[in-house]
């Protein structure tokens, strides 16, 4: 059964992968392209002021190019990305079915599921650190700002965690709709004392257009919501008819 679950999900992760490179390729490239130009004008200016001062400027070989990185380079990515989060969902989905302390139909579960897995995995960690352009961002603190988004990622995740597992806890003595109160508002106090004790980290030229950059935070967004939307509702509509019924308790 797991393994029925984990291929279902990364089949489902194609679509969403596919989905999620139409939408990028669409609304996303063009904010990246406009943000590539800003920062070939960045160069160029200090190429101009290096060479009026009489030094030698060295030219960087482009190792790949713009159009196999818009094209061929983004599928890939987007593809392996959300087939990976497909499979990883198919399990999440067969170790959480049937736990949840009441019973619900696959669909319900499947949304339910994905709705947590982008909050806590995407939205709020993307609130602390929120996806840049290129041209934003020193290259020299790119290992810094990754290892302190996948930080906030991991604290994320262990608060949901935790805030279901309260949940449960005081379920029996609280109620279900008061216990998923309690449990959320201990999410976010966790999440938002994991995010105040993260230090900031902000790069953006003042000279950068909002506008690029708003946008393509946008797509970066909207993005995450097709991707784990379709893992949320495709997976639990194909789940559902093979349960078609059947409910489990924990």
């Amino acid at each position: 059964m797991t393994r029925m679950f984990l291929v279902r999900g990364m089949l489902v992760g194609i679509l969403a992968g596919l989905l999620s490179f139409g939408f990028l390729k669409v609304y996303g490239e063009p904010q990246v392209d406009r943000a590539i130009a800003f920062e070939t004008q960045l160069e160029d200016a200090k190429a101009a002021a290096e060479r009026a001062k009489g030094l030698k400027v060295e030219e960087t070989p482009e190792l790949v190019s713009r159009r196999i990185q818009a094209g061929i380079g983004l599928f890939t990515a987007v593809l392996v990305y959300c087939t990976a989060f497909g499979g990883l969902f198919g399990l999440a989905f067969a170790f959480a079915y049937g736990r949840v302390g009441i019973p619900l139909r696959p669909e319900i579960m499947s949304v339910l599921l994905a709705a947590t897995g982008f909050i806590a995995i995407y939205l709020i960690p993307n609130l602390k650190y929120p996806a840049n352009p290129p041209a934003v961002g020193n290259p020299e603190t790119i290992g810094i700002r990754t290892a302190l988004y996948f930080i906030m990622i991991a604290l994320s995740v262990a608060a949901m965690v935790a805030a279901i597992a309260l949940k449960r806890l005081i379920a029996p003595q609280f109620g279900e709709w008061n216990a998923n109160l309690l449990a959320a508002a201990s999410y976010l106090i966790l999440a938002a004392v994991a995010g105040f004790l993260l230090p900031t980290i902000n790069e953006v030229p003042a000279a950068f257009p909002a506008v690029v950059l708003w946008r393509f935070r946008i797509a970066s967004i909207g993005a995450q919501l097709i991707m784990w939307g379709t893992l949320g509702v495709l997976f639990g509509s194909l789940t559902g008819r093979v349960f078609s019924g059947v409910r489990l308790r924990a």
